[in-house]
């Protein structure tokens, strides 16, 4: 299925048959990527009055009721309701659903006595002036852990607050990161990457969105991709995600 994408006074063209899921799979184990200090999430069927739907009990049906956290269990994006006093969805935010995207990777450098960063010198430097639409930044080391990491109290390499100044003011509209936050674990509430990269509270950006707890297998090279950014319909500051990447055939 190939496609050609008109985008900033240029043509691309895509292979929508080869596309690349950056999205971790929710599942109710332990299993499952894990941050901000709550448990799993739980996929159960419904039991009433000693009947449990689920066809493997002698039920004519599957129909189970589905608990987690969108921040805390896996991929998903957010608006800047997620930092704001007023309520404000990300279903609302997300309008568009393609965008010119660069993926970078980057090594977070060492900062003070325990962090691990990622500075506007090194998304600079990733970018070789590109000034796309979208960034999805992987860092290394590349595990499959990432996959079923518990980050709870792990102090998760982050966004310094000048790195996101930086995407905000090249007009990246979409930042996505392979970490369960672009902030700090653990910094007294000051979300200094969140409210630099949505211009909170001076001026939000209110079409801005933060994607966060994203997998880039190591064999999606760095370059220039469209993004498929989508998302369940979720009246809420974040909603669970499926960020779908497409190599550019030509462009």
């Amino acid at each position: 299925m190939i496609t050609k994408i008109s985008s900033h006074n240029k043509t691309y063209t895509i292979d929508l048959s080869k596309p690349l899921d950056i999205s971790i799979p929710l599942v109710a184990s332990n299993k499952n990527p894990n941050a901000w200090y709550i448990g799993q999430p739980k996929i159960e069927p419904v039991e009433d009055d000693g009947w449990v739907a689920k066809v493997s009990e002698g039920a004519s049906i599957n129909f189970n009721n589905i608990e987690f956290n969108p921040h805390a269990h896996g991929t998903h994006t957010e608006s800047y309701g997620h930092i704001s006093e007023e309520f404000y969805s990300v279903n609302k935010a997300l309008k568009q659903f393609f965008f010119l995207a660069e993926v970078i990777t980057v090594a977070p450098e060492s900062f003070g006595e325990e962090d691990k960063v990622i500075s506007k010198k090194q998304i600079e430097k990733a970018l070789k002036g590109a000034t796309p639409q979208a960034i999805v930044i992987r860092t290394i080391p590349n595990t499959l852990e990432k996959r079923s990491m518990q980050y709870s109290h792990t102090n998760w390499p982050y966004l310094l607050e000048d790195a996101a100044l930086y995407l905000r003011n090249i007009g990246v509209e979409h930042l996505l990161i392979d970490m369960p936050s672009v902030d700090r674990e653990k910094d007294d509430g000051e979300l200094l990457a969140h409210r630099a990269f949505w211009n909170y509270p001076d001026k939000p950006r209110k079409n801005a969105t933060i994607t966060e707890f994203i997998y880039v297998k190591n064999d999606i090279k760095d370059g220039t991709y469209f993004l498929n950014l989508q998302m369940a319909s979720f009246v809420n500051d974040a909603s669970p995600s499926k960020p779908v990447l497409y190599e550019v055939v030509r462009g």
